[in-house]
């Protein structure tokens, strides 16, 4: 019987994460920001997160396919350069919202726009401040079995449907009920 993958690395403090952290649902996604496939994810994990509400905690973890995404690395790189300041889902909506924009001489214009100390936030890229949390992203998607973007889990078990709303939610609102049927008394 064929076994999903599941998610090698727990979430920590460490990562970038939306929502509270006793949420019975938790939806990791390692995500590319060039990739098209997860720029129309982007508003379907939204939507998700809007609809569950505090019963979903999304995080989002860096997986930049350099070999097919030119920017895809230079784009996660000012991501976390945006994260050292306090602002990493600004940047995040950012890079999805405007992903066919993509390059790099505008990134400091968006550093720019929401608020970052743009001279910081270069220099975070530039001395490599922000790599090594990229290639820790990178790694533990690899242990988890991720091949390509996005890659979602689900509560720790690697999610291989279709990354269309209805898919999703679907596949979240299952695991909501299962676990609320783990988690209801025997009936005697």
């Amino acid at each position: 019987m064929y076994k999903s993958p599941t998610l090698t690395q727990p979430v920590s403090a460490g990562d970038h994460v939306e929502g509270p952290a006793d949420a019975a649902l938790t939806l990791v996604e390692y995500g590319d920001y060039q990739c098209p496939y997860c720029g129309a994810a982007y508003p379907v994990v939204k939507r998700s997160q809007k609809t569950l509400g505090k019963k979903l905690r999304f995080v989002f973890r860096n997986f930049p396919l350099t070999q097919e995404h030119r920017y895809a690395l230079i784009a996660a790189e000012a991501a976390e350069a945006a994260a050292v300041q306090g602002k990493f889902w600004e940047m995040h909506d950012l890079l999805f919202e405007q992903q066919n924009l993509l390059k790099p001489e505008i990134l400091h214009l968006w550093a720019k726009r929401i608020g970052l100390n743009v001279e910081q936030f270069e220099k975070d890229i530039k001395q490599g401040v922000v790599e090594k949390l990229i290639q820790e992203d990178r790694q533990s998607g690899i242990r988890s079995g991720v091949n390509g973007t996005p890659t979602f889990f689900i509560n720790g078990t690697r999610y291989d449907g279709s990354s269309d709303y209805h898919s999703l939610l679907t596949a979240l609102e299952s695991e909501l009920a299962r676990r609320s049927i783990d988690r209801s008394p025997e009936v005697q």
